[in-house]
């Protein structure tokens, strides 16, 4: 069996450092104790979620690994930690903290963690120093940014530069969905997760099409969450459109297809099934690992999953290990 790696996984800190800033009601977010080897995440004085030591405890990552049989993790943090919507003095001061204590981890464990870091992406040029940081200093691969930031799709074209920077770095960039579109469209207890993020997701790969951003950045590495969501279903309507509608076709040299299948996504959607249609709608090369390791949404057992799939021994190596390294920027794919 391959060496397999894990490319979405997401860190907390057992501790957050206490607010020092000059703003008034600030969404700063703390830690509190929980049950057992349980804390809570506090914001704004309400618990937002509660997490397992998972999340800090690098020799709890490592025991966990071992029954899912995944070799390596690749850590970002927890996406409402991105704090976008904080001033930028305070979202700096606290992005710094969480990319010091994902080196911190891997420095533990070198030989099985990677690090995707965050950056304030609420100032592009900011979030082009830290990134510069991360990847220059730290050594991470690259970075993890949200599927919108504070309502204004990553596909805008002020977050050009951003993504023109993480090109010439050789970055890689790691999209998740947060705070998604539509919540107020859905009703019962789990629509964010289960409804939203799907179409959030979507929303962010297919602006980064629709808007000419992969286009215009070729060499850019770029990963999905969650399978990049409804992307999948879509594609032959983008493609539809781009072949019917005459303004569409002006707007892109080649078929939304084919920036769609330079994309990477993991194979976080469940069911072997609906793995197959991933790899039919983007390409065997493209598919990545992913279990949202320690989250209640995650996948306990993502290489059983992808084994079901029934996939022959040189594809299922590509989705466990050679993929998220070429995603990744590391030798050996």
């Amino acid at each position: 069996m391959s060496v397999c790696l894990d490319i979405h996984t997401h860190i907390v800190p057992e501790r957050l450092p206490p607010y020092a800033g000059t703003g008034k009601d600030v969404a700063w977010p703390s830690m509190a104790d929980a049950h057992a080897c349980h804390k809570h995440v506090m914001i704004s004085g309400k618990t937002y979620r509660t997490v397992s030591d998972g999340c800090w405890s690098v020799p709890r990552r490592i025991e966990d690994m071992g029954a899912m049989r995944i070799a390596r993790q690749v850590l970002s943090p927890m996406p409402e930690l991105l704090s976008y919507w904080l001033p930028l003095d305070d979202a700096q001061v606290l992005i710094r903290y969480l990319n010091h204590q994902i080196a911190e981890m891997i420095a533990r464990a070198p030989e099985r963690f990677i690090g995707l870091g965050a950056v304030p992406l609420q100032d592009v040029d900011s979030a082009i120093r830290e990134l510069e940081h991360v990847v220059g200093n730290l050594r991470f691969a690259g970075v993890e940014i949200a599927s919108h930031v504070n309502g204004v799709s990553i596909g805008d074209v002020r977050f050009e530069p951003f993504f023109a920077a993480a090109e010439r770095l050789g970055a890689a960039v790691f999209v998740h969905a947060l705070r998604p579109a539509g919540q107020e469209r859905i009703v019962g207890a789990f629509s964010e997760q289960a409804v939203c993020f799907p179409g959030d997701i979507a929303l962010a790969a297919a602006s980064l099409i629709t808007g000419g951003i992969a286009a215009r950045h070729p060499r850019l590495r770029i990963a999905f969450s969650h399978g990049g969501g409804a992307l999948a279903i879509l594609l032959p309507r983008l493609v539809h459109a781009w072949n019917r509608i005459s303004a569409a076709k002006a707007s892109l040299p080649e078929s939304p297809a084919v920036y769609a299948r330079r994309f990477f996504y993991d194979a976080l959607v469940f069911e072997p099934q609906a793995i197959r249609f991933l790899v039919a709608s983007f390409g065997g090369s493209q598919i990545v690992l992913g279990s949202d390791y320690p989250f209640n949404m995650g996948e306990d057992d993502p290489l059983g999953t992808l084994e079901r799939a029934d996939f022959d021994a040189a594809l299922f190596d590509a989705i466990t290990r050679a993929n998220a390294l070429r995603f990744l920027g590391i030798g050996g794919g």
